[in-house]
């Protein structure tokens, strides 16, 4: 299946020219003026708080290529990810990506 969108990679130093130069959309002065406290405040109220220890399971890297196929799921459970909204498909992977690392006894980082 295609994006609609046009996918970009840049580096840190691009986007930082980009802001430079006003191309980007976002309000970065009021992103910028907002404490920490308040950031992580909102983050916990619209996803819940972090689990102790999850940067230990930070990806770093690129992910392996991705392969389409067609899988049949319960159709609770594919309701449950929906709801979790954008995305969804991409944190069944990663379910399935860490019971794959616990079944090896490794760790869901990238190899």
């Amino acid at each position: 299946m295609r994006r609609k969108e046009r996918i970009v990679r840049a580096s840190a130093r691009e986007i930082a020219e980009r802001v430079r130069r006003g191309e980007s959309r976002s309000d970065w002065k009021r992103a910028k003026a907002i404490p920490q406290a308040e950031v992580e405040r909102l983050a916990d109220r619209e996803d819940g708080a972090l689990p102790a220890g999850w940067e230990s399971t930070a990806v770093i890297g690129l992910p392996p290529a991705k392969q389409d196929i067609h899988i049949r799921l319960d159709a609770d459970v594919l309701a449950w990810f929906r709801r979790t909204g954008k995305g969804y498909q991409t944190r069944i992977n990663n379910v399935l990506r860490a019971f794959v690392a616990s079944r090896k006894g490794t760790s869901p980082r990238v190899d």
